[in-house]
């Protein structure tokens, strides 16, 4: 590694082509690289991190402003605090050591003292591929808007199946924890028909799934770090399957159709690729990850009024915004009615379901606490991230968890009409929540009548009604009448005393005694068309 006088040109460009900060949060980068490699000890408070550097405490090299500093072979307790003050003199963002050093309330009350954030490295990770997964996330949060986890990585993945192919002399595929197909082998000609749908539909096939796991393979696979063979049945040939794993975590896998387990030294090779492969899967998810976070503050930032250079990244108009809920249906839900969850939780379930189907970077962010998405509304464009799409998705999600719903705002074509296509679908959805509107998925259009009423009850003060309904709510406490709903119902059925009395389960008798009974109570005009509209905003108020 370079020492720290020697800074990279992308940091350099970066440093000068920009007054923006482009640094991450420590805690933002610790959770972006994922895998239990580091964690976080000491908070940095608002600091950023924008390149990383490895001390040098003989030769006086601390790093500098905005560095994450590498305690490499720092594992005394004196060292440490020493280390931890000279990067406090240079302005250093945080330091990384072993937990040999980081478990010392010495060392802790040190970084603690002099305002510098504490990382510990996991045991079992090696500095050289921590530092390799840092540089990657670092860079790509430099990059600009084009943030994708595709490119080099996945170039390197399919390389990496090429040479597990030819290790074992047969077709290979990699694998993420979904069955999802990030990389395969070049050569798949002595594939089955189940390779060629996995490969083809870059997912194992969901019967191919479901055989494989009434036999208990991917419950071995993820709790082994060893490879093991699994024999041929059910129309599948035998395969070697290789867990790909970092530390303790299950990361995906590397499966080979073979006719027979291959030979230990081949085996001993395939062990030794898979850790490569999860080093690959490590930053291909940290890459994921950052391009969700700078997506989803984005999105955050336009649906909150912020336009600038919005036109830069959005998709082409027209828009919805949409309210997304009742994906993760926690204690208390019910069809319609879904429990208070955690949003990030709700986001995650949404997310991994428009992956599932096909939208490789989703809209998705979390607004005053509410899961909201984009799409694009086209008539007739099926295709991911429109409103067609997410129609299908939602139905597809509330087939097993029905308290799934999307409540959308109206369709708008600038970027600064997307607030309001936000707040309307923020008020379909208190709708919903409050039995007003049901359905899987709603438009404002399609719940207009509910939102202009909910939008005129917002003014009117229940506590000092005007004209007689306060008299008649102050007869029902004092003679339990039922005259409040019993105006509800008339005022609901115009004409149809029959239909009137069914909602209040009484004879159409007892519903013409109970109006003229009523007169003599209050003076009600209900002939007047105003009369009949206040009368229903106020009962409405309370909730008749």
């Amino acid at each position: 590694m370079p020492p720290s006088s020697s800074r990279s040109s992308a940091r350099s460009a970066t440093r000068t082509s920009s007054t923006t900060p482009v640094g991450l949060p420590v805690h933002q980068l610790v959770g972006t690289l994922g895998g239990g490699l580091l964690t976080v000890v000491v908070e940095a408070g608002q600091a950023t991190i924008d390149d990383v550097t490895l001390a040098e405490p003989g030769s006086g090299v601390y790093g500098q402003a905005g560095d994450l500093l590498l305690g490499v072979g720092v594992d005394r307790a004196a060292d440490a605090a020493a280390l931890l003050q000279g990067a406090a003199a240079v302005g250093c963002t945080a330091v990384v050591l072993r937990r040999v050093a980081t478990r010392s309330t010495q060392v802790r009350a040190a970084a603690a003292r002099f305002g510098v954030g504490l990382v510990e490295l996991a045991d079992h990770a090696s500095w050289a591929h921590v530092v390799w997964l840092l540089r990657g996330v670092l860079d790509r949060a430099a990059s600009g808007p084009s943030l994708r986890a595709e490119g080099p990585v996945l170039d390197e993945l399919f390389a990496l199946a090429d040479a597990c192919a030819a290790l074992v002399d047969a077709p290979v595929t990699i694998e993420d924890t979904q069955s999802r197909v990030l990389a395969y082998s070049s050569t798949q000609d002595v594939a089955d028909p189940a390779r060629v749908s996995t490969i083809v539909g870059r997912r194992v096939p969901d019967e191919v799934i479901a055989s494989l796991r009434g036999r208990g393979v991917f419950r071995r696979l993820a709790r082994s770090e060893e490879p093991f063979f699994v024999t041929a049945g059910r129309g599948l040939r035998a395969r070697l399957v290789v867990p790909v794993r970092a530390g303790t975590e299950w990361l995906g896998s590397i499966w080979a159709v073979v006719d027979e387990e291959p030979a230990e030294p081949v085996l001993r090779s395939l062990r030794q690729t898979a850790s490569v492969v999860a080093l690959h899967l490590l930053r291909m998810r940290s890459q994921a990850d950052l391009a969700r976070r700078v997506m989803s503050d984005r999105l955050r930032a336009v649906l909150s009024g912020d336009v600038v250079e919005a036109e830069g990244w959005l998709p082409p108009p027209p828009w919805r915004v949409v309210v997304l809920a009742g994906a993760h249906d926690g204690p208390g839900a019910t069809a319609g009615s879904p429990a208070r969850v955690d949003p990030e939780r709700e986001l995650d379930v949404w997310e991994s379901a428009a992956r599932r189907r096909s939208w490789r970077q989703p809209l998705l962010s979390i607004v005053d606490g509410v899961p909201l998405t984009l799409v694009r509304d086209a008539p007739g464009d099926s295709s991911p991230g429109t409103w067609e799409w997410l129609l299908a998705v939602v139905e597809e999600v509330a087939a097993t968890t029905p308290t799934a719903t999307a409540s959308a705002g109206g369709s708008v074509g600038r970027p600064v009409e997307l607030d309001r296509s936000r707040r309307e679908a923020t008020e379909v959805q208190r709708l919903r929540e409050a039995g007003r509107i049901t359905g899987t998925t709603t438009t404002v259009e399609h719940a207009w009548a509910a939102v202009t009423t909910a939008r005129a009850l917002g003014g009117i003060w229940t506590e000092e009604l005007l004209g007689p309904v306060g008299a008649l709510q102050a007869h029902d406490a004092a003679h339990q009448t039922a005259y409040l709903e019993t105006v509800a119902a008339w005022l609901d059925h115009p004409g149809d005393p029959r239909e009137a009395a069914r909602t209040l389960h009484v004879h159409p008798n007892t519903l013409r005694y109970r109006m003229t009974r009523m007169s003599d109570v209050v003076d009600l005009d209900l002939h007047d068309p105003e009369t009949r509209l206040a009368l229903r905003l106020q009962l409405r108020a309370l909730g008749h």
